[in-house]
């Protein structure tokens, strides 16, 4: 009892920190986020689809499924007529104990079909899915407008004067190790203070570098046990004080399968039970594998929120 009530004083007063931080930097007030794409106001009136795109063999859930060209092509094509919002590619794998890949040949997945990426969408908007600061510019460069990093720029600082220097949105995710070693016995005092304590490091480090649009993510599956990805879940609404939007990395994981005694492959109705709850969370950006079942639970959502 008293160590709950000296971790709820605690979890207030980093709170009280980073609101009081924060009203320095934005509105309080506002209820609707902007991201600047190339140049474009890009408003999130309502929350976002993430659809993945992984050019690799080893992906928990879909690696090896689109090899060819053609395959690459058509798999976007199909994404976007189901409503996503946004592309994120990824040429190396971070699922748990996953070896890190050499970033030549991280480079050598993504050259050549990235570029007939966007020639054939260049409406669309891409996030490169990567912590190395060479291939975020090699991305941006072709035409990525955002950089997703699971490091939030502790592997390698320089992603961060990448994304100042092409004025891009940047995704700092939280994780607790790396993917070789994440998921051994990953253990906190209270999850939730020491997110929160990490991201207003993290964002004092990107505000000074003049990086002007940030979005987190806990990194769901990242570094955490079964107990503390719920627990992350249930209070993803205290990570709104960053006046930040939230995205979300729940598909098909683990944290769903493990619990139901499953497999990613029947992980789908969990996972669309676990966004509905994000969003009422506050979550703005769902990054999913199922593009059609994602857009129905924002479709639903919104109505549940209208009543």
């Amino acid at each position: 009892m008293r160590r709950n009530i000296i971790e709820k004083l605690i979890l207030t007063f980093v709170v009280t920190i980073i609101r009081s931080h924060c009203m320095n930097q934005m509105n309080p007030n506002k209820k609707l986020y902007s991201l600047n794409i190339k140049g474009k106001l890009w408003t999130i009136d309502q929350p976002k689809i993430m659809g993945i795109l992984n050019l690799t063999p080893d992906s928990f859930f879909d690696g090896g499924q689109q090899q060819s060209h053609k395959e690459i092509l058509k798999h976007i094509e199909n994404m976007l007529m189901l409503g996503a919002d946004i592309i994120d590619i990824g040429a190396m794998s971070s699922r748990p104990y996953s070896q890190e890949l050499s970033e030549q040949e991280e480079l050598s997945r993504l050259r050549g079909v990235l570029s007939s990426i966007i020639k054939e969408f260049p409406q669309t908007i891409f996030s490169i899915d990567t912590y190395r600061s060479t291939v975020a510019n090699y991305a941006l460069d072709q035409g990525v407008s955002i950089i997703n990093d699971i490091t939030a720029g502790t592997k390698d600082e320089q992603i961060l004067v990448v994304a100042k220097r092409f004025n891009a949105p940047y995704i700092a995710m939280h994780m607790k190790g790396s993917p070789v070693n994440m998921q051994d016995n990953p253990n906190y005092e209270n999850i939730i203070t020491e997110i929160l304590y990490f991201f207003s490091q993290r964002l004092q480090i990107m505000r000074k570098i003049g990086i002007s649009d940030i979005i987190l993510d806990v990194g769901f599956g990242f570094g955490k046990t079964m107990s503390d990805n719920y627990k992350l879940l249930k209070n993803l609404a205290v990570f709104q004080e960053f006046y930040c939007p939230i995205l979300v990395g729940l598909s098909r994981k683990s944290m769903i399968y493990k619990c139901l005694d499953s497999s990613p492959q029947e992980a789908l109705n969990g996972t669309s039970t676990l966004h509905f709850e994000a969003l009422r969370n506050g979550a703005k950006i769902l990054r999913v594998h199922d593009v059609k079942e994602a857009v129905e639970v924002v479709k639903l959502y919104r109505e549940y929120e209208k009543a």
